[in-house]
């Protein structure tokens, strides 16, 4: 079977394209996240006899896929080759070519056969068909999207950037989104056992961090922080939560105030949970914060910070919204529900819900580290939030599955309690009006887009 797709990235000639493609990163940027596929292994690249492992799952098994890179025309092409796996036989060239616009045409041949016996009977053309087209459908999108980012600021220095988290869902996809890009990434990580080449170790419960090592780091991007989903919240499980950001934000920001030559901007974390549960009332930047848990947890992290702004670092507080990635977040959690037909609202479903695509934030953290004009509490969510019910609406649709079993308030609070009651039956009406300000562009600005996107459901 043989299957072409193709793509015109308009304002890019075909080297600049190939030079993405070449990137540490690529790969991980073009997976979709709902491929449940892993890198265990690669070596040199895709040039002539790099090779590359993948873990793929699907549902309860996984396989291994062994591919060698073949025939690398530098600016042109590049072809990956099945060693062993699932395939009889697989092959995928990729070609980039001018366009006559001025452009390139990326353009992806597929060679491929099924394996011998029942499977292969099963994996029948149309079954290929449409898996391949929600594939590439998805990676051309987000190739856009990234080099359209990345071109923004093309005429600017690349940078080094800290990151905390960068084993995390948004953490992981701002890694290869800036290696992609030509930036450099540095991971502070607090398990030594994990450590892999150029990273930090830190530990914010003792205070270590290596300050030397953050002295030829341009920006800071500070992630971490212990789960607020991942249980019910005990006495200790409150305590973890609020001390995991404190602690190991006032242990950047102290380092940085102390530090001559050093990172100059912080971008650390925070989240629409500052605004308390709020109604329909529109909230920007200016808005006081409110009551509960999250409201007193997002003051205590976002007041970590001072040391660092008063040392005359720019210091940006994003207060983000719920991130919509299938891969994590809230999101992960409730597809499978959904999926089986016993998706519906929460409570009322008149709570708000404020919410940003994965692809715009990685996008607005970039946009972040670039413009000077951003400093100080940033709404980090989609112009356009939306009521619970009405999210639970546009999910039912992207999925092609009825939403018509509502959870009622009462058993929402005894499944999680507090949890319940503040992450999911309180809302906030967020607006990002100091992003607005400036010239970044949202790509996802209505929430069934965004769904369609990152569930690969795409008409």
């Amino acid at each position: 079977m043989r299957f072409t797709y193709q793509t015109e990235i308009p304002g890019l000639e075909p080297k600049e394209v190939f030079d993405w493609h070449e990137r540490s990163g690529a790969l991980e940027r073009l997976t979709p996240p709902w491929g449940d596929a892993d890198v265990v292994a690669r070596s040199g690249g895709i040039k002539d006899g790099g090779t590359i492992s993948l873990r793929i799952r699907r549902g309860p098994s996984a396989f291994r896929w062994d591919l060698v890179h073949r025939d690398y025309i530098h600016g042109r092409q590049f072809r990956d080759e099945q060693v062993s796996g699932p395939m009889k036989h697989w092959s995928h060239t990729h070609t980039f070519e001018p366009s006559d616009s001025g452009g390139t045409i990326a353009r992806d041949e597929i060679d491929m056969e099924p394996p011998l016996g029942f499977a292969g009977k099963a994996i029948g053309p149309g079954f290929v068909r449409r898996e391949l087209d929600r594939l590439f459908a998805f990676r051309y999108q987000r190739l856009f999207t990234d080099l359209a980012r990345h071109r923004t600021f093309a005429d600017k220095p690349r940078l080094t950037v800290a990151i905390t988290g960068a084993s995390g869902l948004v953490g992981s996809n701002l890694r290869h989104f800036l290696t992609t890009g030509g930036h450099e990434v540095v991971s502070l990580v607090r398990d030594s056992r994990k450590m892999g080449q150029g990273d930090v170790f830190w530990n914010p419960a003792t205070g270590v961090l290596d300050e030397k090592a953050l002295q030829r780091v341009d920006a800071v991007v500070h992630l971490g922080g212990t789960s607020i989903a991942s249980g019910r919240w005990t006495d200790s499980r409150k305590r973890s939560i609020k001390q995991s950001r404190i602690r190991g934000t006032e242990l950047i920001a102290r380092t940085l105030a102390t530090m001559k030559h050093g990172p100059r901007v912080l971008i650390s974390a925070s989240a629409v949970g500052y605004y308390g549960d709020r109604g329909s009332e529109a909230l920007n930047e200016s808005a006081p914060a409110g009551r509960g848990f999250l409201a007193e947890v997002c003051r205590g992290w976002e007041g970590a910070t001072k040391p660092a702004e008063r040392a005359g670092i720019r210091v940006v507080n994003l207060r983000m919204g719920v991130v919509l990635s299938p891969s994590g977040g809230a999101l992960g959690q409730m597809l499978l529900p959904f999926k089986m037909g016993a998706g519906g609202r929460l409570g009322s479903g008149k709570q708000y819900m404020s919410w940003i695509d994965l692809d715009d934030l990685i996008g607005l953290i970039y946009h972040t580290l670039y413009d000077e004009s951003l400093r100080g509490p940033v709404n980090a969510t989609a112009p356009t939030p939306v009521p619970n019910a009405a999210f639970t609406s546009a999910l039912g649709r992207a999925l092609g599955r009825p939403t018509v079993v509502p959870v009622p308030a009462f058993a929402v609070k005894a499944a999680f309690g507090e949890l319940g009651t503040e992450a999911l039956l309180w809302g906030q009406r967020v607006i990002p009006e100091k992003v607005l300000g400036t010239d970044f562009e949202f790509f996802y600005e209505g929430v069934e887009d965004s769904l369609r996107f990152q569930l690969g459901r795409v008409d």
